[in-house]
């Protein structure tokens, strides 16, 4: 049996700041900013957040020294690590990786942040902890074979993300090999995260992200007190990749390990819908604007996605053509088509304004949805999608294969920033605004980093 978590928990250990390329520092920066907008934002607007609040407090869990973007409260830090984690994925407008089928940042800047609360831990050591569960989280991913997982009821956000939830806060803590072997052990007890939230638009989807980010750091805290774990938690014969997938490979979760960085594949979102919808969705705004498209020409759309995609977001098109929610909508390539030709934008503010939106939800009825050969043939590297609008007798098409915000389309700094102070400008001044942006942004060179950053919220 290959010794994967033994080769995971060395790596863990022996990872040091300046290992890591100046390119994957700065992009871990962006990446933090990208998830601090958000949380603010959901914090504020999510239509979940007042109960998980409301529960967090009901468990006394309100009086601690960590904080939550957007929120003046402290909490214990579990707390503030499930709140934090519920937040940065109450939007779907966070950061993912193709391959691995994944939401990154969520589960693990959380984590992160209330283990560097706790330890009044340096900017580096919060890079070089972020950095580390980065590229666990996306090596799982694909070692776990994502598809697979999906069609069995797992949402590897949460069931990768606590692994590298724990390897990042271990970091924070100084956890030896053998007590991250130990903490990857405790994760494995509480690795969970069923897709059934796709039949009504629950809201679990979010609490996964949370609750792997508030276990992850729980299981590194045992660790660090040296609570035991079993080993071969990912290998074993009882192990996550045998338990959660019939076609685990656990050589793909330690693939160039320390040599490629994996943090450089993830890919950030323009727009606040599964990912999987948005190469159709930059096909649907470049045609309206190119042929200067409307609905009053009464458009008949078109929606060819790789099978993954469709699984998620095409089928059935029945309930997709009808969303009554925003996680229904979130997961609806159809209602992202129809605000995407409409808006020939989509930001957060569209799901208020568009959810109940009669025509909106009729042109939804006039957007089909299929498997397509070409975005199949791209697939799982990429999230490609081809489009065709039809009117009357006109056909508009295109291919997108690489949709904007991935690594080899990615977002500039000015467009992260103009995402970030999209989400807080109604809940933050310029003056706060420009000083978080400011400080994130330069984090290497903060001892008390966390002071600095919840100083500016």
């Amino acid at each position: 049996m290959t010794a994967t978590t033994d080769a995971i928990a060395e790596f863990s250990e022996s990872i040091q700041y300046s290992h890591l390329p100046i390119e994957v520092v700065e992009r871990t920066k962006k990446l933090i900013l990208d998830t601090a907008g958000i949380i603010v934002r959901a914090r504020n607007s999510s239509e979940s957040t007042g109960s998980l609040i409301r529960a967090v407090d009901k468990l006394g869990l309100n009086q601690g020294s960590c904080s939550v973007f957007g929120d003046t409260k402290l909490y214990a830090p579990s707390a503030a690590a499930l709140i934090n984690g519920t937040l940065a994925h109450s939007l779907d407008f966070d950061d993912t990786h193709a391959e691995a089928s994944l939401h990154a940042s969520a589960p693990i800047l959380p984590a992160v942040l209330s283990a560097a609360q706790m330890q009044n831990a340096s900017g580096k050591e919060i890079i070089t902890a972020l950095v580390l569960g980065y590229e666990i989280h996306i090596r799982l991913g694909k070692a776990v074979d994502a598809g697979d997982h999906y069609k069995r009821g797992f949402h590897p956000t949460a069931t990768c993300g606590i692994f590298a939830a724990a390897a990042a806060a271990g970091k924070i803590f100084g956890l030896s090999k053998a007590q991250f072997s130990s903490a990857f052990g405790v994760a494995l007890s509480q690795t969970a995260g069923a897709m059934q939230f796709l039949v009504d638009g629950a809201w679990t989807k979010r609490l996964h992200v949370g609750q792997a980010a508030q276990n992850g750091l729980m299981a590194a805290v045992a660790a660090s007190e040296n609570f035991k774990g079993p080993g071969e938690s990912i290998e074993g014969q009882w192990g996550f990749l045998s338990n959660y997938s019939s076609s685990g490979n656990p050589s793909r979760a330690t693939s160039e390990l320390g040599d490629r960085w994996d943090t450089m594949s993830l890919g950030v979102k323009p727009y606040p819908s599964c990912r999987y919808s948005h190469a159709a969705i930059d096909a649907i705004i470049d045609l309206t604007r190119e042929h200067s498209l409307s609905e009053c020409m009464n458009p008949h759309i078109h929606v060819g996605l790789p099978s993954r995609g469709f699984g998620v977001i095409g089928e059935p098109i029945d309930l997709k053509q009808a969303p009554k929610s925003i996680v229904d909508a979130q997961f609806s390539m159809p209602f992202s088509a129809a605000v995407a030709f409409r808006e020939r934008r989509f930001v957060w503010d569209d799901y208020q304004k568009h959810l109940l939106d009669p025509d909106t939800l009729k042109l939804c009825h006039r957007v089909s949805v299929s498997i397509d050969e070409l975005a199949e043939a791209n697939s799982p590297e990429n999230m490609s999608a081809s489009v065709s609008i039809d009117i009357n007798s006109e056909k508009y098409e295109r291919f997108v294969k690489v949709p904007k915000g991935e690594p080899t389309n990615f977002m500039s700094e000015g467009e992260f920033i103009d995402k970030f102070k999209g989400l807080c400008e109604p809940f933050m001044t310029k003056t706060e605004l420009d000083a978080l942006v400011d400080t994130i942004l330069t984090l290497e060179t903060f001892n008390d980093a966390t002071t600095k950053i919840f100083n500016r919220v």
